[in-house]
């Protein structure tokens, strides 16, 4: 039962004001069919909108079953619409890009019915209105009496208590007029039907009731109904269930909506897509300039990793002292009255000396091996790789038969000048650790006794301990003849770019004769010029030579009376060596130049050899003779029985008579020759007689000489014998020069970092480690990129973020036009918001179906601006590579950007669709549908 209480309703327009309903009270039965009749502007199709919740009563009360909706707000009057109320329009308010199954199935879809039920519900009322058979068919493919039908068809189909019929006949002729008036007729038998017409023809031969209004009146009812008002429950205030639009079906109006309009979506979108492009573009490129930098951040710290020695310059103290220096700081402030001494050149001497600093890398170690330490995240894909200082000998034979050192060609100490140092060690200073130590053997006089030939260098290992050759390797060096190394006893030979090693080399292995490399170096030393010569060696000569390698500790040899003889000076001993099998056998299994434009050229010397070849060598010296002899009695030096360190001079006397009676004759000699050659420049007379050096005297004289001589010495003599010929330091420099090494104890580290930001990490990490160690473990090195700043990329980002600010206008502008349009499809589908309004979409959902189309419109727009970049890379790539000369730097879009810039796209377009959305959401229903 529907009751209409005391209803008043007028419009004021200015200062106009017009009554349409005055005091206007009815009851209704749940079934008849009322037709209301009256002139125009008699309040006929306002009472029908009062009704039907489209508008607000001014005062009374509007009951439905016991319901007040006094209290009701937007939601409720939705939600009544929905479940209660169905409409029959005049002009059938169909929505034009729907089908008409679409159209009647709206109504379920609002009341959150599921898509099978409303799809079969829908298919059902169209067929009882008789349009089975056209239910895939657009509403302006039909007749008037046939969208009439479907208009019916939607209002029965949500099944509701009353329907609202507004000049259902009006727009007809009369044959289907009738039709529709028995339609309605038959309706009516078990519902509410209430219709508003001019007809009253129709009303006299349809309607149970008939009420006629005048100027906001009822004045006559033809069959009025009277409800004993005492005997009635008050009214209520309930709600009537939830009326819901899913997104869903949001999306489907407004893709039906931008289908039939689609030359104007694809225009619109690509305008919109303009910005996207020019941002898209920007940030292709900038991610390709982004990922060269990055290939070459990662390349310059595979060449120049951070590399840290035992011993390293403290450059600080250095740069600092400099610093002080060329500011005049250290000028001495004194009068003029006299001469001073300028003791610069010694102060400058021993900040030198004095800067050298002593890494405890044995500790720093343990610290990087911690995967918890806070330096692993910036550790890069190459690693850590630790460096031993291996001692070995590497000796040959040349073409001639005559045998060969790696270090130097000849066997002993080198005497030769400066230029012809130069011209054999200038080849061999490949790695910055090589070029420190150099220098720091020039600056402090001490040499590593028993060192490995520095044209040999470790070939940096992969990752695993079974991959002997890194990937960085393999890819900057290309592989001329032979193969890479796959064991602890193959090299490679190792060129230059012109495929070219140094000649130095060639003759310290052997691959030319000796006699040529002495004759070079007398002309070198006796100052002639030395004119380029061209010398080929084919591969085949390379490939076949055959090297053999001692280690350090196998050149001490044990004699019969249980001491050890060093014989690494000694030619014919040393060959006695590969003789007896001693020596390894090493071969040159491969020769390898660095490819064209190599970024991480990093093999050190011009001869490789595998980290193989280090463990063997580190595992076969601690287990070698002369160490495990000297680790049994570490009190006794096993090279010539003595003690370490004695107590005092009398000890040492002793020890040094003792140590001269065991000497051969050969040995006597030599010791006899050395104190000749002490006492010729000291001008001393130490009583031999013969030529400095022994050159003149026989063996035998010289060992007599010095017997004799020895015999009346007094114990300042002997004293002086075993400080210079006998001791030998103490048990750890024995070691050493045996070439004991510990694992746990590298000569350096280098760390490999990926780019100039991880780099930055690890130097920090280094300097929050030397804040947390004790001054004796902290690490001093010497950063050999520093110059290389990682500001390249941020100039690189802050330029991109430049144009793309610019180019952002675009997208703001878009998105204005975007707003226009939507406020242009608005105005378009006001009808069809009057119509989701009086179906009970809310004013939210109406919002939602033109967001759903803004939102689809940027999508679009995203989508067609990732397109066209990714095409447009095409012909630009080809463009960008033939301006810069090179194919390494390639705009690329990423995907997360390709897709983020999609998401932009998208939420720009729907905050430029709020506004007119807003605008959608608060059209009057009643209005909305007025509008044509």
């Amino acid at each position: 039962m529907l009751q209409i209480k005391d209803i008043h309703k007028q419009y004021k327009t200015g200062d106009f004001v017009q009554k349409a309903l005055d005091g206007v009270t009815l009851n209704l039965r749940d079934n008849e069919f009322v037709a209301i009749l009256g002139p125009s502007g008699s309040g006929k199709t306002t009472l029908l909108n009062i009704i039907g919740g489209l508008d607000r009563y001014d005062s009374g009360d509007l009951v439905i079953n016991g319901t007040s909706t006094k209290q009701y707000r937007d939601r409720d009057w939705d939600s009544y619409r929905n479940h209660t109320i169905g409409f029959v329009f005049q002009s059938y308010n169909l929505i034009p890009h729907q089908s008409i199954l679409a159209n009647v199935e709206l109504a379920l879809t609002i009341s959150g019915i599921p898509r099978s039920q409303r799809r079969q519900r829908a298919r059902r009322a169209l067929a009882q209105v008789g349009l089975g058979a056209h239910v895939h068919k657009k509403p302006n493919q039909l007749s008037g009496g046939q969208m009439q039908r479907v208009a019916i068809a939607r209002a029965l189909v949500n099944d509701p208590d009353i329907v609202l019929a507004d000049e259902p006949t009006g727009a007809l002729d009369s044959d289907t007029s009738v039709q529709i008036m028995d339609l309605l007729k038959e309706v009516a038998r078990d519902r509410l039907v209430v219709m508003v017409t001019h007809n009253p023809d129709l009303a006299e031969q349809y309607a149970t009731r008939i009420v006629n209004l005048r100027d906001g009146r009822i004045v006559d009812d033809s069959d009025p109904y009277i409800i004993d008002e005492s005997e009635a429950a008050p009214a209520v205030h309930r709600t009537m269930g939830k009326a819901s639009m899913s997104f869903g079906t949001a999306v489907a109006l407004s893709f039906n909506n931008l289908k039939t309009k689609l030359a104007r979506t694809i225009l619109t979108s690509f305008a919109g897509s303009i910005g996207i492009i020019g941002i898209a573009l920007i940030l292709s490129v900038s991610t390709g300039v982004n990922n060269y930098i990055t290939a070459i951040q990662r390349d310059t710290m595979t060449a120049y990793p951070i590399s840290i020695d035992a011993k390293s310059w403290d450059l600080q103290s250095l740069l600092e002292e400099s610093a002080a220096n060329a500011n005049g700081e250290r000028t001495k402030d004194h009068k003029h009255d006299a001469v001073y001494a300028d003791d610069s050149s010694f102060t400058q001497a021993s900040t030198l000396t004095s800067s050298i600093a002593e890494n405890n890398l044995t500790a720093f170690k343990q610290y990087l091996d911690d995967p918890d330490s806070e330096i692993q995240q910036y550790v890069g894909s190459n690693g850590i790789h630790y460096s031993y200082d291996v001692k070995f000998s590497v000796i040959s034979r040349d073409p001639n038969g005559t045998l060969v050192n790696a270090d130097g060609v000849d066997f002993g100490d080198d005497t030769g000048s400066m230029s012809s140092m130069m011209a054999t060690k200038s080849g061999s200073m490949s790695s910055m650790s090589d070029v420190t130590a150099m220098q720091m053997s020039m600056v402090t006089g001490e040499t590593d006794e028993n060192a490995a030939p520095s044209s040999f260098g470790e070939i940096m290992p992969g990752e695993s301990d079974s991959e002997l050759i890194s990937p960085v390797v393999t890819d900057n060096y290309k592989v001329v003849s032979g193969t890479w190394p796959a064991a602890q006893d193959e090299v490679v030979l190792v060129a230059d770019q012109n495929n070219e090693i140094p000649l130095s080399t060639l003759y310290e292995l052997g691959l030319l004769p000796a006699s040529d490399y002495d004759d070079l170096m007398k002309r070198l030393d006796d100052g002639e010029k030395i004119d380029e010569q061209t010398i080929r060696l084919d591969y085949d000569q390379v490939l076949n030579q055959q090297l053999y390698l001692i280690p350090a500790c196998d050149q001490y040899v044990r004699g019969d009376d249980g001491r050890y003889t060093y014989v690494g000076d000694d030619a014919e001993r040393m060959g006695e060596l590969i003789d007896n099998g001693t020596a390894m056998p090493l071969k040159i299994v491969g020769v390898v130049r660095p490819v064209e434009d190599a970024d991480a050229a990093n093999i050190d010397g011009s001869v490789g050899y595998t980290h193989a070849l280090t463990d063997y060598l580190i595992d076969h010296t601690a287990s070698s003779p002369v160490v495990t002899d000297q680790q049994a009695n570490q009190n006794v030096n096993v090279l010539n029985g003595m003690t370490f360190s004695p107590s005092d001079d009398a000890t040492k006397v002793a020890d040094a008579r003792t140590y001269v009676a065991g000497l051969g004759v050969t040995q006597k000699a030599q010791l006899a020759a050395g104190l000749m050659d002490e006492a010729a420049q000291s001008g001393m007379d130490m009583g031999v007689a013969g030529a400095a050096g022994g050159t003149a005297a026989s063996e035998e004289m010289l060992a007599q000489q010095l017997d004799a001589y020895l015999a009346t010495a007094d114990d300042a003599t002997f004293i002086h014998i075993y400080d210079e010929y006998v001791s030998t330091g103490d048990y750890d420099d024995n070691l050493s020069a045996f070439g004991v090494i510990s694992r746990d104890a590298p000569s350096s580290i280098r760390i490999y970092c990926d780019s100039f930001e991880d780099k930055d990490g690890v130097s920090d990490a280094i300097d929050q480690y030397n804040a947390d160690a004790s001054e004796q473990d902290q690490i001093t090195y010497v950063d050999y990129v520093g110059a290389l700043m990682s500001s390249v990329t941020t100039i690189v980002n802050v330029i991109t973020y430049v144009l793309i600010a610019f180019v952002a206008v675009s997208l703001v502008v878009s998105s204005i036009m975007i707003g226009i349009i939507t406020y242009i499809s608005v105005l378009e589908r006001t009808k069809e918001i009057g119509i989701l309004r009086a179906m009970g979409a809310s004013k939210h959902n109406v919002s939602s179906v033109f967001n759903a189309e803004t939102g689809m419109i940027g999508l679009c727009s995203g989508l067609i601006g990732v397109g066209v970049t990714l095409l447009l890379l095409i012909p630009g790539n080809a463009i960008l590579h033939h301006f810069m000369g090179t194919n390494e730097v390639s705009g690329v879009l990423p995907v997360p950007g390709a897709v983020a810039l999609v998401v932009l796209s998208v939420v720009l377009t729907l905050i430029g669709g709020i506004i007119p959305s807003k605008k959608a959401a608060r059209q009057d229903p009643a209005t909305a549908l007025r509008t044509e």
